[in-house]
């Protein structure tokens, strides 16, 4: 019980090029590196939205906490 050996593998590929054609095997393998790349991109997107979103919260808890820091401090002036 060894699992697929080459030559196994040769004649599944054979068989699959006899039945599809390069041209369409050709076809399909650009689809799906396209779908790939695709994908890729887009999970490079969301995980810079997220950083984005990430800091403008980072930032507007920074700005609320000085404001209300300069808020007190007046009222403790007066």
């Amino acid at each position: 019980m060894g699992g697929i050996s080459i030559w196994q593998l040769l004649i599944i590929l054979v068989i699959v090029v006899l039945l599809f054609g390069t041209k369409r095997l050709k076809g399909i393998g650009t689809d799906l590196g396209g779908a790939i790349k695709g994908f890729k991109k887009a999970v490079t997107e969301e995980e810079k939205d997220a950083d984005f979103e990430q800091k403008k919260q980072v930032e507007e808890k920074t700005a609320a906490d000085t404001v209300s820091t300069t808020s007190s401090d007046v009222k403790e002036k007066s």
